[in-house]
C-alpha cells in the first residue's frame, strides 16, 4: 500500500499535522466514497465546500485530511495536511498515487469554446487509423482503447482523470486526446498531468455565468498554455482573434494553423459543398467527409497535432479524409420521401450557431427553406438568450422556439428572455412551441421536399432535464421518427 508520505512528493505542504506513514488505499472529493484508509480533500467548490465535510469523511473512514484551513477541534487519529490549494493538491497527488501515468502517455489537451469535441474525437480516430492504442476523454464519451463509457462532465474532477490516465496506461495506449474546459482549468481539474501538447480552437461568448466577464474567460483559458512544459507543443488557431493571445507566456514549442495567413499548418478551401470539403492542407490537395469552414479549421487543427507528434502528413492525410465527426455535431439525415434534410447540432452558444447557420445558407439553394428549432438552457449563461434568438431569426426562414435543457427554471420564461433579442418583424416569423418533440414534429410538417431542418442545441445528449429529473428524450429519434409520419 502507497503511504501518504509518498503522495506528499510532489507538492508544498503549509503545515503537516500527523503521520505522514499513514498507508492510503482511497482519494476522495466527495465525502460520500470515502471509505477506510482514504484521503479526503476538502475542496471549495462553487456550491458547497468541502470543509464542511470533514467531519463527515472522517466518521466514515478518512484518515488524511487534505484541506486549506484545517478545522478547530484536531483528531489526534487523523493526519491533516494544510495546502493553499487543495484542488491543485488533488491532482498532484492522485499521479503520485496512480504511478504518474501522463507520463507514460503523450496526453494533447484541445480547449477553447467551440470544436473541442469534434478536434478530440478526429484525433482519437486519426490515431487509431495510424495503428496507435488510444485513450479520449469527452464531453460525449470517454473511451479506453476501444472500451467506451458515458461521460458525465467536459473535464472530469482531478482524481478522476488521473484512474483514466491510469487505467488507459494499463491497457497500452502511447497517446490521450482530452477536451480541457475553462472551468476544468479555473478548477485545477487537470493539475497533475504532464501534457504533450495543447491546442486552442477559439473564443467566444460563453460561460459568463461562472466566468462573469469575458476577460476573465480569455485569462482562464490561457492559463492553460501558461502552465505546459517546455517539452510540449502549443498549436493556435491564427485566425481567430486571439489565437496569438493564447501563445504569448507559454514555455511550449508555439505553432499556429490558418486558412488566411502564413502559419505552420496553412489551408485554402478548395470547395465547400454538402458532399464535404476540398482543403489545400501544406499544397496537398485532399478531400474530407465534413462539411463548412468551421470543420475545415478542426481538421486543421487535427492535422497540425499529427505532423508535431511526428506523423507522416501524407498518411495524416490518407487517414483523416476518411473520417467523420463526433456524434451531435453538424450530424445530416435525409426524410425518405420528400428529401428534407434534417441537421443535428449541439450548437448552444451565438457563435457555433452562427457558424452553422452560415455553413448551411453558403451550400443552399435559393428555392429551399431554412427551418431553425433553438432553445436555450437554463441555469446558465441567461445574456446570450436573447443573442441566440436573433442569431436564429436573422439566418433562417422560420423559427421555432423551445425549450433546451431547462433545468430548475421556467422554460417559458426563458423562451421570453429569448424574445427579448426579436423586434416586431422578426417576431412574425417564429412560433412558439414550449415542448421540444412538437417543435420538432411542427418544424417537420411545415417542411417542404428539400427543405432544411436545423434542430440546435442538444446534440448527442439524450435526455432533457426539466426540474432537476432527467428524461429520456434524443433529437436524433424525434427527427426520425417524425420523418415517419409524413405521408404525403
Amino acid at each position: 500500500m502507497i503511504t501518504l508520505q509518498d503522495l506528499l512528493m510532489p507538492i508544498k505542504p503549509i503545515k503537516i499535522v500527523g503521520n505522514t506513514a499513514i498507508g492510503i488505499n482511497n482519494l476522495c472529493v466527495d465525502s460520500r466514497k470515502v471509505n477506510n484508509a482514504s484521503a479526503f480533500f476538502a475542496i471549495k467548490g462553487t456550491l458547497s465546500d468541502g470543509h464542511d465535510y470533514i467531519e463527515k469523511a472522517i466518521s466514515v473512514g478518512a484518515v488524511a485530511i487534505i484541506c486549506e484551513k484545517p478545522p478547530t477541534e484536531i483528531d489526534a487519529n487523523i493526519t491533516y495536511i494544510v495546502v493553499a490549494n487543495a484542488a491543485n493538491a488533488a491532482g498532484l497527488m492522485a499521479s503520485a498515487f496512480y504511478g504518474y501515468p501522463s507520463q507514460q502517455l503523450k496526453v494533447v489537451g484541445i480547449t477553447g469554446t467551440n470544436g473541442k469535441t469534434t478536434t478530440a474525437t478526429l484525433l482519437y480516430n486519426l490515431f487509431k487509423g495510424l495503428g496507435y492504442k488510444c485513450g479520449l476523454i469527452s464531453t460525449v464519451k470517454n473511451i479506453i482503447e476501444d472500451e467506451a463509457e458515458e461521460s458525465t462532465h467536459t473535464t472530469p474532477d482531478a482524481i478522476s482523470i488521473q484512474f483514466l490516465l491510469k487505467r488507459m496506461a494499463d491497457k497500452g495506449c502511447t497517446h490521450v486526446f482530452m477536451e480541457v474546459s475553462s472551468h476544468a482549468i479555473h478548477q485545477e481539474r487537470i493539475a497533475g498531468i504532464v501534457f504533450a501538447g495543447g491546442v486552442f480552437t477559439n473564443i467566444t461568448h460563453d460561460h459568463l455565468d461562472y466566468h462573469k466577464t469575458f476577460d476573465e474567460y480569455i485569462r482562464v483559458k490561457k492559463l492553460f498554455f501558461d502552465n505546459l512544459p517546455s517539452t510540449a507543443f502549443a498549436l493556435t488557431n491564427a485566425d481567430e482573434k486571439r489565437g496569438l493571445v493564447m501563445l504569448q507566456n507559454t514555455k511550449a514549442a508555439k505553432n499556429t494553423y490558418s486558412l488566411k495567413m502564413p502559419a505552420t499548418v496553412k489551408g485554402k478551401v478548395l470547395e465547400n459543398n454538402l458532399s464535404g470539403l476540398v482543403l489545400n492542407v501544406d499544397g496537398i490537395e485532399a478531400h474530407f467527409r465534413m462539411i463548412g469552414i468551421f470543420n475545415a479549421y478542426n481538421l486543421l487543427a487535427v492535422y497540425g497535432t499529427g505532423i508535431l507528434l511526428g506523423e507522416d502528413k501524407t498518411q495524416v492525410l490518407a487517414v483523416l479524409s476518411g473520417l467523420i465527426g463526433a456524434a451531435g455535431r453538424f450530424e445530416t439525415y435525409l426524410s425518405p420521401k420528400d428529401k428534407i434534410l434534417g441537421i443535428i447540432d449541439y450548437a448552444h452558444t451565438p457563435d457555433a450557431l452562427l457558424n452553422v447557420l452560415a455553413t448551411i445558407n453558403q451550400l443552399r439553394t435559393n428555392g429551399q427553406q431554412l427551418i431553425t428549432i433553438i432553445g436555450c438552457g437554463g441555469d446558465r449563461d441567461r445574456s446570450k438568450r436573447p443573442i441566440m434568438a436573433e442569431a436564429a431569426c436573422r439566418h433562417s426562414d422560420k423559427i421555432i422556439l423551445t425549450s433546451d435543457n431547462p433545468r430548475s427554471e421556467d422554460a417559458e420564461e426563458i423562451l421570453n428572455e429569448m424574445e427579448k433579442g426579436l423586434n416586431t418583424a422578426q417576431k412574425e416569423r417564429v412560433l412558439r412551441i414550449t415542448d421540444r418533440r412538437a417543435a420538432i414534429k411542427t418544424a417537420v410538417m411545415l417542411a417542404k421536399t428539400d427543405d432544411i431542418l436545423l434542430v440546435a442545441g442538444k446534440g448527442h445528449e439524450t435526455y432533457q432535464e426539466i426540474k432537476g429529473i432527467k428524461h429520456h428524450f434524443d433529437d436524433k429519434e424525434e427527427l426520425l421518427e417524425s420523418f415517419k409520419t409524413l405521408n404525403r
